[in-house]
């Protein structure tokens, strides 16, 4: 039983009335006036708390599926009241790395009555994680003290790369295919034919079908789609550079959930997708395949995987490649940069892809380097602290350009909104059928 703010100042109302006892009356009398005030109080309060346990509240947590690192996911606590009216408190014990949007809940419910509460964690590494038990604390009818017991609830939850993401831009893929939203079917952007349709004002004449049109005797023109069943291959960089902290989450996670929504952009459009992992050597390869069965096996075999405190071997990452995939291949890797110097490797590296394979290198660019670039300055610190963002964008644009000289595609973009970029990026080079 844990008292309430009421029993306490019911107690204070007991002080007041010991003082107004010894005014009027004499000290001996105060006291026991007191104690007798205090006593009855303190009983009511007992009887009150123990009152509530014929009525105490059922609560449950809805099943806690996998978790999206960077995500505010929500968790629902079900509470159902029995024949008496309840105002209550609930308190779920969940991992203290977390943050999370509501730590107590409180609420009123009428007698009989069913009640979902909603509350978001959000958190910021992959991993398992021990949620705990449901302490709940419900109060008297008089209001004197609450009940506090606690319901058996732990439980081991695992996070995930970001799945809220995948999951809305497979809904996103889904609408294109199906035409609902036509981007990726626009006449004339792809090699394979689709599909018959009839000519409309603006369409290409030369993509007119004359033996069809001949046979209905009306113009039908032809629809192309972007060619299928090519390969992707997704080199993901987990060495020194991608453990640094962007936007709260490591720029590994930011490189890691950016290569599973290439990877569902790929499998979706029909090509065969494979993933290498690596630093100084290959620590993980998943060979190209086609399938939504790839997507799942991808998020299985790469959730585990952390960034660490080495040098990455880009030669020895390309060289894996080179060796495992023969054929042409769509080859994106994903890293970052610093200068021409320190990524002199990796420069020579994505030089050697080409003209074999069609290389695509993807950097994930800190968006507080751009802010403090672009804000005018009025003192010396900050001023400093602006030149030094400004040389380290002009020192990557000369390394980008030196990419670019050497047939490699390059995407920059922003850690936090890599992953839609990357994704229309791809969409586009298959439209155009580029590789």
């Amino acid at each position: 039983m844990i008292p309430s703010q009421r029993l306490y100042w019911l107690l204070l109302l007991g002080m007041i009335i010991a003082l107004l006892l010894a005014v009027v009356f004499n000290q001996p009398s105060s006291i026991w006036g007191t104690l007798g005030f205090d006593a009855i109080v303190l009983s009511l309060a007992v009887w009150d708390g123990r009152r509530v346990k014929p009525y105490r509240v059922t609560v449950t947590r809805y099943p806690l599926h996998r978790l999206s690192i960077g995500r505010d996911n929500p968790v629902v606590l079900s509470v159902r009241s029995r024949s008496s009216s309840a105002q209550i408190r609930l308190r779920d014990h969940y991992p203290l790395e977390f943050d999370v949007s509501t730590p107590t809940l409180s609420a009123k419910l009428e007698p009989n009555h069913t009640q979902d509460f909603t509350y978001t964690v959000h958190p910021k590494s992959r991993g398992e994680y021990q949620w705990g038990d449901i302490q709940v604390r419900q109060r008297g009818r008089w209001g004197l003290a609450w009940l506090d017991w606690t319901i058996p609830a732990s439980q081991t939850v695992a996070v995930y790369p970001d799945l809220l993401g995948l999951r809305e831009l497979s809904i996103r893929l889904t609408l294109e295919n199906t035409g609902t939203m036509r981007q990726a079917r626009r006449l004339g952007t792809g090699t394979e034919f689709a599909e018959l349709r009839e000519y409309g004002v603006g369409d290409d004449t030369r993509l007119i079908d004359w033996k069809a049109t001949a046979r209905r005797s009306r113009p039908l023109i032809r629809v192309l789609e972007p060619e299928r069943e090519q390969t992707l291959i997704i080199l993901l960089d987990r060495g020194r550079l991608m453990t640094a902290q962007v936007q709260g989450l490591k720029r590994f996670d930011w490189g890691l959930n950016a290569t599973l929504s290439l990877a569902l952009a790929g499998l979706n459009r029909g090509d065969r997708v494979g993933i290498g992992v690596f630093d100084r050597e290959v620590t993980r390869w998943i060979p190209p395949e086609r399938g939504q069965h790839q997507l799942s096996k991808l998020i299985e075999r790469l959730t585990p995987i952390q960034p660490v405190l080495l040098e990455p071997d880009y030669f020895g990452a390309v060289t894996r490649l080179v060796n495992q995939q023969t054929r042409r291949a769509l080859v994106v890797l994903i890293t970052d940069i610093v200068d021409v110097t320190a990524s002199a490797e990796l420069l020579s590296a994505m030089g050697r892809l080409t003209p074999r394979y069609l290389p695509f290198c993807v950097t994930l660019r800190d968006p507080q380097v751009d802010t403090i670039a672009h804000t005018r300055t009025s003192d010396i610190e900050t001023t400093y602290s602006r030149a030094v963002a400004l040389d380290l964008i002009a020192q990557r644009q000369v390394a980008f350009a030196q990419l670019k000289q050497k047939g490699v595609l390059v995407l920059d973009a922003p850690a936090n909104q890599i992953s839609e970029q990357l994704v229309n990026r791809y969409l586009q080079l298959k439209a155009r059928s580029l590789l």
